[in-house]
């Protein structure tokens, strides 16, 4: 997916899959703006069309990102807050890390989502 990215920017080319809990996977690419802040990240990207494929009750199993930069590239803040409000706790997020490929559970990706949920 990170090789349909459109980065002329940057130059940092990124792909990202979600696996929903229905067993769908999601798949998105970051796509550049000359603004940069109107720029659209991989995650959300997948995360948009995941739900505009199958609705807003979708649930986050899984979250995979990667690059073609070999670089470091867990999501960014705006991509975890934009998941925390359909990824599972426990959900597994896999992404390029300085050591190597990490794996951590959402709940530590984003330990203090903001959260309007009534619990």
């Amino acid at each position: 997916m990170a090789q349909n990215s459109y980065s002329p920017y940057s130059g940092f080319k990124v792909g990202a899959a979600l696996r929903l809990t229905s067993g769908e996977v999601v798949i998105g690419t970051n796509v550049e703006n000359v603004s940069y802040g109107l720029t659209m990240c991989a995650e959300r990207s997948a995360l948009v069309r995941a739900v505009s494929e199958f609705g807003p009750t979708i649930r986050i199993a899984a979250v995979a990102v990667a690059n073609l930069n070999n670089a470091a590239s867990p999501p960014c803040g705006a991509c975890r807050q934009m998941l925390a409000e359909f990824v599972l706790p426990d959900a597994s997020v896999a992404f390029p890390a300085a050591d190597g490929v990490r794996v951590m559970r959402f709940s530590e990706v984003l330990p203090l989502a903001f959260d309007m949920k009534l619990k």
